[in-house]
């Protein structure tokens, strides 16, 4: 049976940022329409080529609580993208949890009815002192009043290209003999997880663990580079002088909430080198004498 209900309208917050892009870039590729579209940064300006399509581009500074309502007016679902703890004004790590609380008022404010916010990996545990930012966060949805979506996204994979090409340069790797991986996510497929959270139902009040689909670790990406390459890196295990100080933390946490919510199997650390090919390519003619270490 045919509904007459209209599509949702979705706030993207942060929509000029990397992420927010990439969302951006999605919802449009997966059938949203432009005028469905309320696109929110601090820079609109940059959102020029999606105002051109139709969508509304809009002026929205976490630091100016008094335009975030107004930016959000009209919208029914919202990616609140996380506030960037290296944020070049040295304000806005300080006061994350309470401009975050702001940015959710004001989407209530304005009738938004359900926010999907981006989180990090194991964020009821995790040791990582950005941690504790994003457990008040998910802690003030839950008491909101709107329904939510968390997803708690796992180191972002995008910089395993440029270490592939160092160890390339340098035709060796030094490891720690104990790493156990990590569950590397893509930036694009947070994105896509984000798009899908936004557009479909069925995430109401959930929390996903969102990685990529294996454990890689740096022998793993010395080996795939080597391949791609055509320069064999050697591997060097790391002595006990060598070991790294204190704890580190984790990113071995691996689920299939992924796969599980868009029906897609990831992009592993192959499938991202070898779309990043002529990076590695390009890193053969590099010459170094030291290994580098790689945690």
């Amino acid at each position: 049976m045919e509904t007459d209900d209209p599509a949702p309208r979705i706030i993207v917050s942060g929509a000029s940022g990397q992420l927010g892009g990439l969302v951006v870039e999605e919802l449009l590729a997966r059938g949203v329409q432009p005028a469905d579209l309320i696109l929110v940064s601090r820079t609109p300006e940059r959102l020029e080529q999606y105002a051109a399509l139709g969508a509304s581009t809009r002026f929205g500074d976490f630091l100016q609580p008094e335009s975030l309502e107004t930016a959000y007016e009209g919208g029914d679902r919202m990616l609140l993208i996380s506030l960037d703890s290296d944020n070049p004004d040295p304000e806005v790590p300080a006061r994350r949890v309470e401009l975050q609380q702001i940015a959710i008022d004001a989407a209530i404010a304005a009738g938004v009815e359900h926010i999907v916010y981006t989180s990090i990996v194991d964020a009821d545990t995790s040791v990582s002192p950005i941690a504790v930012w994003h457990r008040a966060t998910e802690a003030a949805l839950r008491e909101s009043g709107v329904t939510w979506t968390a997803l708690r996204n796992q180191w972002y994979a995008d910089g395993l290209v440029t270490q592939a090409a160092r160890m390339v340069e340098d035709r060796r790797v030094m490891v720690l003999p104990d790493d156990p991986g990590t569950a590397f996510v893509t930036r694009r497929d947070c994105a896509t997880a984000a798009a899908v959270a936004l557009m479909t139902a069925g995430h109401e009040n959930r929390v996903y663990e969102i990685t990529g689909p294996a454990l890689v670790r740096v022998r793993d990406l010395a080996a795939i580079a080597s391949e791609i390459s055509g320069i064999e890196v050697e591997v060097i295990e790391a002595g006990p002088q060598d070991e790294v100080p204190g704890p580190r933390p984790s990113g071995t946490t691996l689920t299939t909430h992924f796969r599980d919510i868009t029906g897609e199997p990831g992009t592993t650390a192959r499938d991202l080198l070898e779309a990043n090919r002529d990076v590695l390519l390009e890193a053969r003619g590099g010459e170094s004498g030291t290994p580098r270490r790689m945690n």
